[in-house]
């Protein structure tokens, strides 16, 4: 019975990883750029910590943030956490007719993922987490007819992470991911005599990646406890291929043609990543966590395609993040055993945008988070509802200012699948 629902639930996460290539909330112009908008691999109840989890470890809850995490699982444990996120959009652009703004809805699943024990002292997870999202859409009036840019795709990682702890208070763990997906970015021309043209950049990624993780924690007196966690992940070169396909429609007839393909082998690359972090714990109910998270973007490379001018170029990215849970009271009434959740954070992407006057308008990012983690009665399932608002501008040019308000809803459940039944 323990084996068909284990069976079940991996056919529930593959239904979920299928769904999954179809799924993408992400709708703004600046995901035009490079590899679109990058994820930090949070869960539901993370992002309502600011998007913390360096240094969080817990046997109730999956961290993809950081593999060595899973070696906290307890032995009869097994976790499924599942999220959806919802959108909401302003965004206001500057013209030459001033500011206009406009309203925009989205959302779709936002990650899957598994975690099992394999001992008393090791655990294991698998899932689906976004690395990357592009979706947008904008148009133009030209002499001759209408000018209209599409785009869409991501960059997804299927993990499978391994952890195990040496000694009391230290574990160590490594995800190994297969990377994929498909990046496209259209360019339509429409003219007025009726006949069309598209351009079509499109990127597609079949590689690997690898993360590695540490952690230590140690009880201060009887009820606190001080935790720190580390996060690297080595650079490398993308593999996969790019290339442009124009299509161009006179009214009467229509050619396809393939241009400048090429490898992204030795033309595109991603740099390595360090993530820290350090949390505390005061008497098992409030707990704080501080992350920061640094990629020298400005190392990577981006060939780009042919006859496409550059508009962007890649500066080293941080991110600083702050968290809070309280939970009152493990064994208390029902909303003594919620999870109280508040954090913040503060970005410096990864790109920089060039202006018409060459000037480059470097990416910033900041949001507040909220949320509840509501246990399910008579189950030790949670369900995670979060909230953020967050703004993201270039600057010190910001022509596009976009305000977001994001709801993330999240299952993380925890079932003794391990324990053996007694027989009366």
């Amino acid at each position: 019975m323990k084996l068909f629902r284990l069976i079940a639930s991996i056919s529930f996460i593959t239904a979920a990883i299928a769904a999954g290539f179809a799924q993408n909330g992400t709708m703004t112009p600046y995901s035009r750029y490079a590899y679109g908008m990058l994820g930090d691999h949070a869960s539901g109840a993370q992002r309502s910590m600011g998007g913390v989890g360096y240094a969080m470890n817990s046997g109730r809850q999956i961290n993809a943030m950081n593999p060595a995490s899973y070696a906290a699982i307890d032995s009869l444990t097994f976790l499924f956490d599942i999220g959806i996120d919802l959108t909401s959009l302003h965004q206001s652009e500057l013209q030459a007719k001033g500011r206009v703004s406009q309203n925009k809805f989205g959302g779709g699943l936002d990650y899957v993922t598994l975690q099992v024990p394999l001992g008393r002292y090791m655990g294991a997870s698998l899932g689906l987490l976004p690395y990357s999202s592009v979706g947008y859409a904008f148009g133009s009036k030209i002499d001759n007819g209408i000018d209209s840019r599409q785009g869409s795709g991501s960059l997804n990682e299927f993990y499978l992470g391994i952890a195990g702890r040496p000694f009391k208070g230290f574990t160590v763990g490594a995800n190994i991911s297969y990377l994929f997906g498909t990046i496209l970015n259209d360019t339509y021309g429409y003219l007025t005599t009726g006949g069309s043209s598209l351009f079509q950049n499109q990127m597609s990624v079949r590689d690997y990646h690898l993360e590695f993780g540490i952690q230590y924690g140690v009880r201060i007196g009887r009820a606190d406890r001080l935790s720190m966690g580390l996060v690297y992940s080595p650079s490398k070169t993308l593999l996969g291929t790019a290339q442009t396909v124009v299509v161009v429609n006179d009214g009467s007839s229509q050619e396809t043609e393939v241009k400048d393909h090429h490898s992204l082998r030795g033309n595109y690359s991603l740099p390595e990543k360090w993530g820290a972090g350090i949390s505390y714990t005061f008497a098992g109910r409030l707990t704080a966590e501080f992350d920061y998270t640094y990629q020298p973007w400005s190392k990577a490379r981006y060939r780009g395609y042919e006859n496409t001018p550059t508009t962007f170029r890649f500066t080293d990215r941080s991110k600083y993040a702050l968290g809070l849970e309280l939970q009152p009271d493990q064994r208390g009434s029902y909303f003594k055993r919620v999870r109280y959740r508040l954090g913040g954070y503060y970005t410096r992407d990864y790109l920089e945008v060039l202006g018409k006057n060459g000037n480059a308008n470097g990416l910033r990012e900041f949001g507040v988070t909220a949320g509840f983690g509501f246990p399910v009665p008579s189950f030790r399932t949670i369900v995670n509802l979060g909230f953020e608002f967050k703004h993201r501008a270039a600057n010190p040019d910001p022509l596009i200012k976009e305000n977001y308000f994001n709801i993330t809803i999240g299952v993380n459940f925890n079932e003794m699948w391990f324990r053996q039944s007694k027989i009366y």
